[in-house]
């Protein structure tokens, strides 16, 4: 190897290692996690399916200017976007829960739930960009958009902690007919979710529950003097017994459980539980094809 051609090598290993450095961390597990699921042809990318108009809807912050079509935003003063079935079928908006209560981790070998549910989001949101799909957050934050500087954005979006225990579910600007992933423990307020879903399947959206659990909320393994604290310090329960208050938890544990099942009955969402314990290829794999079934 020439002189100039070694230090040409070696100045593009320099920038990659640079540009790889800047990558977020959740970025790079979530490329990894992606990459460990095969996935066979994406069912919804064949010629010619697709082509019919659908729908004009009001553009929105994020969209590009060549998606608006002047002819019908001439009528008025707003900008309308033309949309077709296709495009309609493969959007997706996610939600994760960045509360404190998703912050908790029973032991440090295993990932707070935050972490889990922002690697899954990411992950699926990486493997439906690749199929061709535009994915975004729910409300005007991030609308859906397709390509790889989307992901980028949803790393970035998805790397900020709420600073309340419970962080109620977005649910404005989701586009009608899309699908929807909301990850999160589900153990906050129940009102604000129904809401969220009963708004979603109004608009049409079909979709999953993600429910993420640590497997200790799971077992109650809590005995003697125990001091229950919220991660942020907002809630705190201090007992002598905690062995006794075993089966009253768990009972509500269940009820919580049975209302997240009927409500996504009810609103022709699926539901699906993980553990932080358990394998997040798993969830994964479960998770991209559960999105795949739920179109409305």
């Amino acid at each position: 190897m020439t002189t100039t051609a070694a230090s040409n090598a070696t100045d593009l290993r320099h920038r990659a290692e640079v540009e790889a450095d800047s990558l977020p961390p959740l970025l790079v597990q979530a490329e990894q996690l992606a990459g460990s699921v095969l996935l066979g042809e994406h069912g919804r990318r064949r010629a010619g399916m697709g082509d019919d108009f659908w729908q004009y809807r009001p553009a929105q912050p994020g969209d590009s200017r060549r998606l608006v079509d002047h002819r019908r935003s001439a009528r008025g003063d707003q900008q309308f976007i033309r949309e077709r079935e296709w495009q309609i079928a493969q959007t997706v908006h996610i939600w994760v829960d960045q509360g404190g209560s998703m912050r908790f981790a029973s032991n440090p070998d295993l990932p707070q739930k935050i972490d889990r549910a922002r690697k899954l989001a990411l992950a699926a949101s990486i493997l439906m960009v690749r199929a061709g799909e535009r994915v975004g957050l729910t409300g005007t934050t991030l609308p859906p958009r397709s390509g790889n500087m989307q992901i980028l954005r949803l790393a970035e979006a998805l790397s900020h902690d709420d600073s309340t225990d419970y962080a109620p579910p977005e649910h404005h600007a989701m586009i009608p007919h899309a699908r929807g992933l909301f990850i999160s423990d589900f153990l906050g307020p129940f009102d604000e979710l129904q809401l969220a879903l009963t708004k979603a399947a109004d608009r049409g959206l079909r979709g999953v529950l993600l429910q993420i659990l640590d497997p200790s909320e799971e077992q109650f393994p809590f005995t003697g003097r125990t001091v229950f604290e919220s991660v942020t310090g907002q809630l705190r329960h201090e007992t002598l017994k905690a062995s006794a208050l075993r089966d009253r938890y768990l009972e509500r544990l269940a009820e919580r459980r049975d209302a997240l099942d009927q409500l996504c009955r009810a609103t022709g969402w699926r539901m699906g539980l993980h553990h932080t314990g358990d394998s997040a290829q798993t969830a994964l794999l479960w998770l991209y094809h559960a999105l795949e079934n739920s179109t409305s």
